[in-house]
């Protein structure tokens, strides 16, 4: 397979001291309740990620594990491993899990907390907040190291409403929606940005969800821990600062759950606010019912297509696959298949050449051609 993830050793070499850290996923790493160590492992541009700690894929490497392609970070089976490996106490210790709960289990806290007696920061990316947990505030303070709560909101009279300001923002706006939770939404957003960027076109990534502003995400809001009433406000202000503080020629906006699903209803929130001329799917064509709820069975790509352009004004211009559970070969029958049941461009992103993916983006906006320069003569 083709693989077009991006070289963490790249990635590492430009980010300031300081920013080490293992990232802790013990039993999840490379499953759906292991998003935030995978997408971590695949990109970051704050933290150089050193290991991962999974006792259940001890010996792997993280990149070939994920997709195919080594990347230099292994995955070890505990913290004193993880440290040893190091050489040294890295800075930080984040919590790579994210299952539905999003609360740690007893085995879990040990493990966080051994990493505060140690001298390391905690990055956790959950609903539960572990500031307000005195066992942690206490042994925070003890070992004088900071506790990061991602999802922690701000203040609600800093928090903002729908305003009508998405209006006066001229570039166009692409939701990469899906028909799950954990289905590579965020992934397939960065791998836009990052190859339309390649391409000369601008782009700007807006966030949605913990993961994304743990990898340094400039532009975000973890939006499945706000109150209702401020999630189309607070997403339309990430989009109006991104496009204010950049100037770029197209902003995309991670998408979260599903619009169609039962529990993780943010999609509606992500379309209202932000006000995408263009949409693209997330399909898991081999995944037969949602992530965490398995009594309910999946979307057809099709009725979520029909869905989110009966919700909202905007048209869905491609679909991307995960391709979980399927062979390369399958891919490529289901890429046929899809494009011709569908009227439009499929790909996947991981294992397809990304121009495929840019492609998608400029025949809804062939316009963005326009933006790009000029190639140099030979």
């Amino acid at each position: 397979m083709l693989s077009s993830v991006p070289s963490s050793d790249s990635i590492a070499a430009s980010l300031p001291s300081g920013t080490t850290a293992i990232v802790y996923c013990e039993g999840q790493f490379g499953q759906q309740d292991g998003k935030t160590a995978n997408g971590l492992v695949r990109h970051s541009e704050r933290y150089e990620i050193l290991s991962v700690i999974d006792s259940t894929r001890a010996g792997a490497d993280a990149g070939m594990h994920l997709d195919g392609v080594a990347n230099g970070i292994p995955v070890l089976g505990n913290l004193a491993e993880a440290i040893a490996s190091a050489g040294r106490v890295p800075d930080y210790l984040i919590c790579g899990i994210a299952p539905a709960s999003g609360l740690l289990s007893a085995a879990q806290r040990v493990v966080l907390l051994e990493g505060i007696a140690r001298g390391m920061h905690i990055i956790n990316g959950l609903h539960e907040f572990l500031n307000d947990d005195i066992e942690f505030a206490a042994a925070s303070l003890l070992a004088d190291v900071t506790i990061t709560d991602v999802r922690q909101p701000k203040a609600k009279q800093d928090l903002h409403q729908f305003s009508g300001r998405i209006f006066d923002v001229p570039c166009p706006r692409i939701a990469v929606l899906g028909t799950d939770g954990a289905i590579g939404k965020r992934t397939t957003a960065t791998l836009l940005v990052q190859s339309l960027n390649a391409r000369g076109i601008k782009a700007v990534l807006v966030g949605t969800g913990q993961t994304t502003l743990i990898q340094g995400g400039k532009y975000g809001v973890a939006l499945d821990a706000m109150v209702p009433q401020f999630c189309s406000g607070e997403v339309e202000n990430q989009v109006v600062a991104a496009y204010e503080g950049e100037h770029p020629d197209i902003i995309v906006v991670e998408g979260q759950g599903a619009l169609s699903h039962p529990a993780y209803l943010t999609s509606a929130y992500i379309l209202r606010g932000s006000r995408p001329a263009g949409v693209i799917v997330q399909h898991a064509p081999k995944r037969t019912s949602l992530g965490d709820f398995p009594m309910l069975p999946m979307p057809t790509v099709a009725s979520e297509i029909a869905l989110i352009e009966a919700f909202a004004d905007t048209t869905v211009i491609g679909v991307t696959i995960n391709h979980e559970h399927m062979s390369d070969d399958e891919v490529g029958t289901v890429i046929d298949e899809y494009e011709l049941d569908l009227g439009m461009p499929v790909t996947d992103p991981l294992t397809r050449p990304l121009d495929r993916l840019v492609d998608m983006v400029l025949r809804a906006f062939p316009a963005l051609e326009m933006s790009a320069p000029a190639p140099a003569p030979l």
